[in-house]
């Protein structure tokens, strides 16, 4: 029977030996030193070797725990090398078979043709809040409650949409690994009505006319970056949202043309947008050219010229002009300019509509408004470009800021 204090003083020798404990179990000692643990048995008459693992990561009394389950594993008729490798092929398919692996390889199918901004926010929904509790799971063990669990710990951080988008995306990982025969159940529909429902809150926007003036009047004075004022004033003039707003790109716009055509890859509806620009959105591109011209963003970052401004900056430019979240927010410039021409009744509904780059699922409709309403979408932003004017006009009282 070995000892621990023999396995310690064991050195190495010009060739491999053994140090023999009982029951078949012994201790390869290797010329480079290496001490390698060993069961050697006997399988309907063949003789066979079990490599364990090497000492000390397995100590001399682990050791022979492990040649008593190998006995009782013999008793039952099971051969220890073949369910070693079995359990071996087992592991490993379910490791390919993991929720990050299939949800990755459904990312790189799913996202073809969306945007930028959209696929790297669904990645960084999973990798922050999915992928450090069901990443390593194999997909067919995963059930509804443990899906539950991740989704409350998002939800106990007041994301309610966000524990609701998620829940989205984990079905569709699902689909697609029932789709490629590796889950026969998407345990997901189980979870109809666990969250808490999502209260729908509308973005804050001014609409009043005078209270428009007012902003105008503001942003004209805003005293922050001139990036960031143009940004800030062509804000509403083009009913953008403010992602699309702040990568704006110069070889997007053709001002001899008067349009600023961005293209389908960057649009949250998929679908080329052609924005009419007014006299003055014109002014406004023309003022900063010669600032940012020469790059690739109308708008760039502060940090660095190879990236847009933040998504964060017309919301901070608010803030700083006084304007609160429950007032003004940087999409509310989108509700200002359709509530605006909605009460006007001088243009379609539909040429408001395709301004704003809402989807239109019949494709051929689609395709005809985008054509049809196109003059009349030029007119009308002229028209609300005027407009904008002639609210500044009207109130001679200087503006005097609002506090905060």
């Amino acid at each position: 029977m070995l000892t621990d204090i023999e396995i310690k003083k064991a050195k190495p020798k010009d060739k491999a030996y053994k140090l023999s404990d009982a029951g078949g179990l012994y201790l390869e000692i290797t010329p480079s030193g290496g001490k390698l643990w060993r069961i050697a048995y006997r399988f309907i008459g063949k003789q066979k070797t079990l490599y364990l693992s090497n000492y000390p990561a397995i100590t001399l009394s682990e050791a022979r725990t492990k040649l008593d389950e190998l006995k009782r594993q013999l008793a039952n008729n099971i051969d220890p090398s073949l369910l070693k490798q079995t359990t071996k092929t087992a592991q490993q398919v379910a490791a390919a078979n993991s929720f990050e692996i299939i949800a990755l390889e459904w990312h790189k199918s799913h996202m073809k043709g969306k945007s930028e901004g959209h696929t790297t926010k669904v990645l960084t929904r999973f990798t922050n809040d999915i992928f450090p509790w069901l990443g390593k799971r194999p997909i067919t063990e995963i059930e509804a409650p443990e899906i539950l669990k991740v989704l409350r710990r998002i939800e106990q951080r007041g994301a309610n949409q966000l524990a609701h988008d998620a829940k989205t995306v984990i079905g569709q990982v699902f689909r697609y690994s029932i789709a490629t025969g590796r889950a026969i159940r998407n345990p997901v529909p189980d979870l109809q009505g666990a969250l808490s429902p999502v209260v729908v809150t509308h973005r804050a926007a001014i609409t009043e006319p005078q209270q428009i003036g007012e902003l105008w009047r503001a942003v004209d004075g805003y005293r922050g970056t001139f990036v960031t004022k143009c940004a800030f004033k062509l804000s509403f003039l083009v009913m953008l949202r403010p992602g699309e707003l702040r990568k704006a790109e110069w070889n997007e716009i053709n001002l001899k043309n008067a349009e600023w055509r961005i293209p389908a890859a960057k649009m949250k509806m998929r679908d080329e947008h052609i924005i009419p620009l007014s006299k003055q959105a014109i002014a406004i591109f023309e003022e900063i050219q010669p600032l940012t011209g020469g790059g690739k963003y109308v708008f760039p970052s502060v940090r660095s010229n190879a990236r847009p401004m933040s998504e964060n900056t017309i919301t901070g430019a608010l803030r700083r002009l006084g304007y609160t979240g429950e007032e003004m927010t940087a999409h509310g410039f989108r509700s200002m300019v359709s509530t605006r021409l909605n009460e006007a009744h001088l243009f379609h509904p539909d040429a408001i509509e395709r301004q704003l780059a809402h989807g239109d699922h019949n494709k051929i409709r689609a395709a005809y408004n985008r054509a049809a309403y196109l003059p009349e979408r030029a007119k009308m932003l002229q028209w609300w470009a005027d407009y904008i004017d002639s609210l500044q006009m009207d109130n001679v009282i200087p503006f005097q800021g609002k506090a905060g």
